[in-house]
């Protein structure tokens, strides 16, 4: 009887172990947790308009002058214009826009609270939040260039954190 009760007791354990593992790969990534999206992720989308909180495109600014007032380590309220190069292809929680320099800027989607369309690259984007210049570890690099959609090998190859421009927006808008 004793030998029973110790076996459905590891059993207990690894049944545990395994459910709070699993929800560690869906927990946040520095803030990146699909496991809170809103819908799925087969959602229709529009093709273009407003998404998360309505903003305007008044007082926007290019992206390269925007991304001149930042620094490392500061915060800064804004909302710039540019072009999508990328989105990610699992839910639409984050863009990228190019950079005249060949950097990119990686825009959030705010508490991943919505998502844009997966094929709004080679569009126009209006976006304002709170950006700042950090340096983004490989596990999180690995991690977006999974959600792009990019080959193992892509993948494997990052092997150094990076600097990046990023901007928690709390709305865009997609034309």
């Amino acid at each position: 009887m004793s030998k029973r009760i110790f076996s459905i007791g590891l059993l207990l354990i690894g049944l545990i172990f395994f459910a709070g593992c699993n929800s560690n790969n869906q927990q946040n990534h520095e803030g990146h947790n699909h496991a809170d999206m809103n819908s799925s992720v087969d959602k229709v989308l529009p093709a273009s308009g407003n998404f998360g909180q309505e903003i305007t495109k008044e007082n926007a600014l290019a992206v390269n002058d925007a991304l001149r007032q930042i620094t490392v380590d500061t915060t800064f309220e804004l909302k710039l214009t540019g072009t999508i190069s990328e989105v990610c292809q699992h839910s639409g929680c984050w863009l990228t826009i190019k950079l005249e320099d060949g950097e990119e800027l990686m825009v959030n989607m705010l508490d991943h609270a919505y998502e844009v369309p997966k094929d709004a690259a080679g569009k126009s984007v209006w976006a304002q939040g709170t950006a700042i210049r950090e340096l983004i570890p490989v596990e999180m690099l690995k991690h977006y260039a999974a959600d792009a959609g990019k080959s193992q090998e892509e993948i494997d190859a990052i092997t150094q954190p990076e600097w990046k421009y990023t901007l928690d927006a709390k709305g865009v808008i997609i034309e």
